[in-house]
């Protein structure tokens, strides 16, 4: 088979730099590799102020939830501070990465460092089941060495980690729709603000009875709801590790819309994978009678599949149907 590299870009202006490359930035390259950047700016940059004043707000809270927790004898405070101490650092984690997502490409790191965000994913869910754990094993602890609880901090307390949480969720509420990193902060944000409602109406519990196991079963409580809540978190974090398919793209109809395509004759070596938490590329080799496709037909392909799809970098390889079978043709083969 002949083959040709194609690539769609969503500029304009054209240029012809001869030698069978057209360089068209509304357009596709005939010969080399190329990809459609239908970049996906999540005003990454704009989220700067909104990590700042999320992490001034939780440190400062931790500092307090800690203190009255050890000084209240209270696990619940003490388990959802632990908590707010992993959120602090997930943050942490997140604003460096969306710092690092923007970083320019260079000649050893060609897309740049975008996938940062995705490690910062994967640290993340790492660092909150960390945390989860020792909650855990503390809790347990008090179950059956029960220490008297301090109802009125709880209470006090709690009321102003729900202040503090939700306001640094609102922070993130625009962004968490499109990238992993942005929900991580706001889920569990809007969690620790549920959390300490939880707290709360523990502290009234313990106030009212004087019963001290109210509050490490509250702990425990907070502790199986969280895990639950960051369970998909933990799983989406891993199969962007493992360059899945994103989630909300279906492979199937990216791959039967490509075959559809006026000319196509089959389509192989169709890969699509996560750049960062928040771009998708694809690869694929279509198969064509002999001819260039034309610029405007690359474009559409491209076009569709960014509108359609969410596929902002998208890479084609067209083969003729004469002379050798590719070698990637069998889907087996990466």
């Amino acid at each position: 088979m002949k083959d040709r590299s194609v690539q769609a870009h969503s500029h304009s202006t054209a240029h012809d730099h001869g030698h069978g490359h057209t360089h068209s930035h509304d357009h596709a390259h005939g010969h080399g590799h190329g990809h459609h950047h239908g970049h996906h700016h999540h005003h990454g940059d704009t989220h700067g102020t909104a990590f700042a004043v999320a992490v001034t707000l939780n440190l400062a809270f931790l500092v307090v939830e800690t203190g009255a927790g050890i000084w209240g004898h209270s696990m619940a405070l003490l388990a959802d501070a632990g908590h707010n101490f992993s959120d602090v650092l997930s943050l942490l984690l997140s604003w460096g990465a969306s710092a690092l997502a923007r970083r320019p490409p260079s000649a050893r790191y060609t897309y740049g460092l975008k996938s940062s965000s995705i490690l910062a994913a994967l640290a993340n869910a790492a660092l909150l089941w960390v945390a989860l754990g020792a909650i855990l094993i503390e809790t347990l602890r008090r179950l059956f060495e029960p220490a008297s609880a301090e109802g009125t901090v709880m209470i006090w307390v709690a009321a102003a980690g729900i202040l503090v949480n939700g306001l640094s969720a609102v922070l993130f509420a625009r962004g968490s729709k499109e990238d992993l990193n942005l929900r991580a902060a706001f889920q569990h944000l809007l969690a620790d603000a549920a959390v300490s409602a939880g707290v709360v109406v523990a502290g009234i519990a313990v106030a009212l009875s004087g019963w001290s196991w109210i509050d490490p079963a509250t702990s425990l409580a907070i502790t199986a709801l969280i895990g639950w809540g960051s369970w998909g978190l933990l799983r989406e974090s891993v199969q962007l590790g493992l360059l899945a398919v994103p989630a909300g793209i279906n492979e199937s109809a990216v791959r039967a819309e490509l075959a559809a395509k006026p000319g196509v004759t089959a389509v192989h070596d169709l890969h699509i994978w996560p750049m960062s938490t928040t771009e998708t590329a694809l690869t694929a080799h279509l198969v064509m009678p002999a001819g260039h496709p034309g610029d405007e037909w690359l474009h559409g392909v491209a076009h569709a599949l960014e509108h359609e799809h969410g596929i902002g970098h998208v890479t084609l390889q067209v083969e003729t149907e004469e002379g050798h079978e590719c070698a990637l043709h069998s889907d087996g083969v990466v």
